[in-house]
């Protein structure tokens, strides 16, 4: 069985960085925790750091989390669906809201749970994502300041996750403006001034985060070590918490080329081959990882003599040339993630998670 590790030291070295790097700037921040998919193993894992708030866009992961540790503060980050109203009033904190229909049956349900949720209003700033118009958004705000059993906590934005629009100075001073708009307009204090996500980190080394920005939701950094604005590794980080291992199930001698009448495979694709390559073999080997688990896009193979030579469902295929390194059958072949390879892999059933202390 392919399984996937997470290292603990690494993790830990990656969360006391940010978690500096975020007090010297007073900057509050909560681990987006939706990468890990609920998996207990590896959310025991982050809770041993001292985690206090986290971020998910799934439910059930936030049930998951308040099971391990109730005094975590959880945040829902997607607009809450009218079916999961119930659900997320009972185990979010705070959620993210665009909606004002979706807010009104957050007030009536917590009224009904006695208690108090918390919102956070997202305003778009060209993402095109979730938020509300800037038009308006005073507007949207004084109807929800009426709405009892709820409170506002905080307002944000999203940017980069949809089309790649890149957070900016002049961005998230707007987005400080409307905060501080909305506080003068209402009497109203607003905590959390949510701009910063993994993308948004290089501002802070390069002074160019305005002073209202007090709130980062952040995953893809902590875990992978990503300078997703310049889209390499951040310095003084690990980009290997994770790595993924899979298993050559079968190792033989073939054709470079395939034989026969070509269509299209699984995915539909064609393929066009050199016919200077006809009578060519190498070694090709078969993985138990296949297209289900983790798309090889999103995969680099360690050893850098191998490369990928296709996919199926349910198996990658390797190229190994000559075979110099004499792999056999069982032999594992470890492979690098990014951001969706390690959430295709952890959100497969089908691969194992395992947390193994490395150097």
């Amino acid at each position: 069985m392919a399984f996937i590790t997470l290292n603990p030291n690494k993790l830990k070295d990656n969360y006391s960085y940010l978690s500096n790097l975020f007090e010297k700037n007073n900057i509050a921040w909560a681990v987006v925790t939706k990468l890990l998919c609920g998996n207990k193993i590896f959310l025991e894992e982050l809770i041993k750091l001292g985690v206090t708030q986290v971020c998910d866009s799934r439910v059930l992961n936030l049930k998951t989390i308040k099971s391990l540790d109730s005094s975590i503060e959880t945040i829902y980050i997607k607009p809450p669906p009218k079916r999961a109203i119930r659900q997320i009033v009972k185990y979010a904190d705070i959620s993210i809201n665009t909606e004002f229909e979706t807010i009104l049956l957050l007030s009536e349900e917590a009224k009904k749970q006695n208690k108090t949720h918390n919102i956070i209003i997202m305003i778009e700033l060209g993402e095109l994502r979730e938020g509300v118009m800037r038009d308006d958004f005073i507007d949207f705000y004084e109807k929800v300041f009426k709405l009892p059993n709820i409170k506002v906590v905080g307002i944000g934005t999203n940017l980069t996750c949809l089309y790649g629009v890149l957070p900016n100075h002049d961005k998230l001073i707007q987005l400080s403006l409307y905060e501080q708009l909305i506080e003068a307009k209402f009497n109203r204090e607003i905590p959390f001034v949510s701009g910063g996500a993994s993308v948004t980190i290089p501002l802070i080394f390069n002074n160019l985060l305005p002073s209202g920005i007090n709130h980062f939701r952040v995953g893809e950094s902590l875990f992978l070590g990503t300078d997703v604005y310049n889209n390499n590794t951040l310095e003084n980080m690990h980009n290997d918490v994770f790595r993924l291992y899979a298993e050559i199930i079968e190792l033989i001698e073939k054709p470079t080329i395939p034989m026969g009448d070509m269509g299209v495979n699984v995915e539909g694709d064609s393929y066009e081959f050199d016919e200077n390559e006809i009578g060519n073999t190498s070694y090709r080997a078969i993985l138990d990882l296949g297209l289900l688990d983790a798309e090889e896009s999103h995969l680099e193979i360690v050893d850098s003599d191998l490369e990928f030579a296709g996919a199926s469902s349910d198996m990658l295929v390797v190229d190994l040339g000559t075979n110099p390194k004499e792999y056999k059958t069982g032999d594992l072949i470890e492979l690098k993630v990014d951001y969706m390879g390690a959430l295709r892999a952890i959100s497969s059933r089908y691969i194992e998670k395992k947390v193994v202390v490395e150097v």
